[in-house]
């Protein structure tokens, strides 16, 4: 698999700048951000239910 260099990265950031404007782009990082925070946010309660919910029917069984 092909490693992403210096070029790559300028290239990709001078085109963000292009298509959204210099000022636009921390909006886009901070939305981006609060995305995958509430994304693991929603994974980890989901784990922590499934966990509670296996250990109720461990207590029943019981």
């Amino acid at each position: 698999m092909p490693s992403i260099g210096i070029g790559e990265i300028v290239f990709v950031l001078a085109v963000l700048v292009l298509l959204f404007g210099a000022k636009r782009i921390p909006e886009i990082a901070r939305g981006l951000g609060s995305g995958i925070r509430n994304f693991k946010g929603s994974i980890q309660a989901g784990r922590a239910g499934r966990r509670s919910d296996s250990e109720d029917v461990e207590d029943d069984d019981a």
